[in-house]
């Protein structure tokens, strides 16, 4: 069953990558004011990057036995935890980035400045930069998907992004968590 009109799968790729690019851009910028976001208690405020983390960890477990489950052949498998990895991952952004406009921006880095140059700010960027790159990628392996029947599927370059798309995604994941761990447990 076709969900996604095919002839739209590019442009609907273009336009959700820089919609959401922009939303993540204008909220890590503090070009969205506090005010447009419902005010939260500040418990509700510290108790997300915990969450967030947990969804992060989930989101890895999903992803891996997503790529497991396709090698394996088990397509209905694969679909179920990849369309889970992307909810997992909208439910994190949306917490990430409440969180971000209802504080202001980003939270500062806690430990000492050769760690904030040297560790922190380097794995940040990576991070960032994978995450930014996932996005197009995870879109388009999706839309693909909804555009055409597992066996059409095989005719796209949806295996060949999403291949792409899962390692970033397993990677971006990965450094998220070192980045909870150096703000939260770490300093």
């Amino acid at each position: 069953m076709e969900y996604v009109p095919r002839e739209r799968v590019r442009s609907l790729t273009a336009v959700l990558s820089v919609a959401s690019l922009a939303v993540v851009f204008a909220a890590a910028g503090g070009q969205i004011p506090q005010s447009t976001v419902p005010a939260a208690p500040e418990w509700f405020l510290e108790l997300i990057p915990h969450v967030n983390v947990v969804i992060s960890a989930t989101a890895i477990a999903t992803i891996a036995y997503g790529w497991r489950a396709i090698r394996r052949g088990r397509i209905d498998r694969h679909r179920i935890a990849m369309l889970t990895s992307f909810g997992l991952f909208a439910a994190f952004l949306t917490l990430y980035l409440y969180r971000l406009v209802a504080t202001g921006g980003p939270q500062p880095f806690p430990g000492p400045d050769a760690v904030y140059q040297f560790v922190y700010l380097p794995i940040l960027a990576i991070h960032i930069l994978l995450a930014v790159v996932c996005i197009p990628l995870v879109y388009h392996a999706l839309l693909l998907a909804g555009a055409y029947s597992p066996g059409e599927l095989a005719r796209t370059n949806h295996a060949r992004v999403g291949r792409i798309a899962a390692a970033l995604w397993l990677i971006s994941f990965s450094l998220g968590i070192v980045v909870y761990a150096l703000l939260h447990v770490g300093y």
